[in-house]
């Protein structure tokens, strides 16, 4: 059935971020006068709130559901963040589009803008991510680590909830000092120069959720991608430090959204109006080296690409669980060959010792879910 003149109904999480990435895409296909819908799917992943990403069984945790649906014949397409999805899809499948990407990278968030390598001894920082906890205790053995789920604002409401509370506090005694009839200190209130309602007129929505958040860990900071908070509207409320993708490098296909559809003139309308080559190119590059290494949530593997011009860089990243082991590269590719040349580096990095450490960090995970 032709795509033209009916509306595409396209499958997308229900989270605030998933709903911002198919507005993305439907915002394109609609520039080709396309009626879209888009469909909220609860998908396992959503399903299973209190386990971490690499505990949930398998991958593609956030994408199998929609995509069965699209196999179904229910709807059109589906969006996702790429980063979520398994290297093994569908056959019946084509990834039909993937828009220009967004910020690839990892950042940093803190309540105070810390750096990553100014976090004292002990400092607790909160990922959901294997990838990121082993960067993280390999560039700073001294820290710790603690597992951290849910929605992006989620996250960053877990983060800021100790600081604003105790901040809240202060403010609270200091007035109730300052109005006492014995209260002979004025130097508390006077340094607070607006009052309670003014200071928490001044907070951002997410920074006023924070403040009824009950608090059962207290992270120092904590570590995700930067497209996510940026679609979130979250990024510009922040302190955060960038981390340099060559060095910390992110997840395969991370910042990055594909479009699934089957094999149809559906994908070729989606294709036509939301592809970007570039991004296709890089992405490319990024799974190719997963797939050949066998990684997933359960390896602490990272893999970044960059077009420029004929040439496409390619940094990999590959640790053990802890961070104490690690196999790195970089590489130039050609353009013109880059899914085959992506192959060929990921055997180099595998005969390094890549593969091992994604099989050993498989085994851990198969161990660890035993053990629960």
């Amino acid at each position: 059935m032709s795509a033209r003149g009916r509306t595409l109904r396209l499958a997308t999480r229900g989270s605030d971020l998933a709903l911002r990435q198919a507005a993305i895409v439907r915002d394109l296909l609609s520039t080709r006068r396309l009626d879209v819908e888009l469909v909220e799917v609860e998908t396992t992943g959503d399903q299973i709130r209190d386990e971490l990403i690499h505990r949930l069984g398998t991958t593609g945790a956030f994408v199998r559901s929609l995509d069965q649906r699209v196999i179904d014949g229910e709807l059109d397409a589906a969006v996702h963040s790429m980063k979520d999805m398994p290297t093994d899809q569908p056959p019946e499948l084509v990834v039909a589009g993937v828009p220009e990407r967004a910020a690839a990278g990892d950042v940093l968030v803190t309540p105070d803008g810390t750096d990553l390598a100014d976090l004292p001894p002990g400092a607790v920082v909160g990922t959901s991510s294997l990838r990121r906890r082993a960067q993280l205790l390999a560039d700073q053995p001294a820290i710790e680590t603690e597992g951290l789920r849910g929605n992006v604002d989620t996250r960053v409401e877990k983060l800021l909830a100790p600081s604003l509370q105790r901040e809240h506090e202060r403010r609270v005694e200091a007035a109730e000092e300052d109005n006492g009839e014995d209260a002979g200190d004025e130097a508390d209130a006077a340094a607070f120069e607006q009052s309670i309602e003014e200071w928490f007129d001044g907070l951002a929505e997410v920074e006023r959720r924070a403040l009824e958040r009950e608090v059962e860990t207290e992270y120092d900071a904590i570590c995700l991608a930067e497209a996510g908070l940026a679609r979130s509207g979250l990024l510009h409320h922040l302190e955060s430090q960038r981390l340099v993708p060559a060095e910390f490098v992110p997840a395969p296909g991370q910042g990055a959204i594909a479009v699934t559809a089957l094999d149809d003139e559906v994908a070729e309308t989606v294709h036509s109006a939301v592809d970007h080559p570039p991004t296709r190119v890089e992405t490319t590059v990024e799974r190719t080296v997963l797939s050949e290494l066998g990684g997933g949530c359960v390896a602490p593997l990272g893999v970044h690409a960059r077009l420029q011009g004929e040439v496409v860089t390619v940094a990999a990243r590959v640790l053990s669980q802890d961070g104490t082991e690690a196999v790195t590269g970089e590489r130039e590719l050609p353009a013109e060959r880059h899914a085959t040349a992506a192959v060929e580096f990921a055997a180099d990095l595998a005969a390094d010792g890549a593969k091992r450490l994604v099989q050993e960090a498989a085994r851990g995970g198969a161990d660890e879910a035993k053990r629960e």
